[in-house]
């Protein structure tokens, strides 16, 4: 006898669609209020709090699923900028550009601190760090981006562009590229007139935020 798998396909078919509202509907909730309940994410997304629960257990797992796909998506911007054809300014500005338009680091500016990381996404974060260190390594050494520009200032600059908004997602993505346009200037080396004041952040600074504030 033939197996039926046509409604187990429909059903499996289903609780995707159902994930991917969750989490879309999960980051339009917590990057606009960290403190919010579950319920507010499941009344988004269009499902019954019963069918989030059996996906997520609790508001610590989604909100670190959320943050692991972020770090994802990161890594998937800097494994393509470094398979690209590109000069090393190009791999660099295109690598910032493809992590701005996915709006990786507004889960960072919102939500850091609220949740604790699973070694999961410690190894994520070293991936990460891995690639993007290669990515401006090699602006470095080509010399298109002034020297005193630290790794940990990548980190920064992303958080400042994810301030920038507008009144639609395109509006929101020209005025951010524009500013971005304004720090590739000051990026290169011409452009340096004297050293930038104090010190770019430490890994313990940037660390520090991800400790949850109970």
């Amino acid at each position: 006898m033939t197996p039926r798998t046509g409604p187990l396909s429909g059903r499996k078919a289903q609780a995707n669609r159902n994930d991917e509202a969750i989490l879309r509907a999960a980051r339009e909730v917590f990057i606009a209020d960290p403190s919010a309940p579950v319920s507010a994410v499941a009344k988004e997304a269009g499902v019954g709090i019963s069918a989030l629960y059996r996906r997520y257990e609790s508001k610590e797992v989604l909100l670190q699923t959320l943050c692991a796909n972020g770090l994802a998506t990161y890594i998937e911007c800097a494994e393509a900028a470094l398979a690209s054809d590109g000069d090393p300014w190009e791999t660099f500005a295109g690598f910032v550009r493809a992590v701005i338009d996915a709006d990786v680091h507004a889960l960072t500016v919102n939500l850091a601190g609220t949740f604790t990381p699973t070694p999961e996404m410690f190894e994520q974060t070293t991936r990460a760090v891995e690639l993007a260190g290669r990515i401006l390594d090699r602006a470095r050494e080509a010399g298109v981006v002034r020297p005193d520009f630290a790794f940990n200032d990548i980190a920064m600059l992303l958080e400042q562009l994810t301030a920038v908004s507008g009144t639609t997602p395109e509006r929101t993505r020209q005025l951010r590229h524009r500013y971005l346009a304004l720090h590739f200037d000051a990026l290169r080396p011409q452009a340096v007139r004297e050293e930038m004041p104090g010190p770019p952040p430490s890994d313990e600074e940037l660390g520090a935020r991800w400790i949850p504030k109970h």
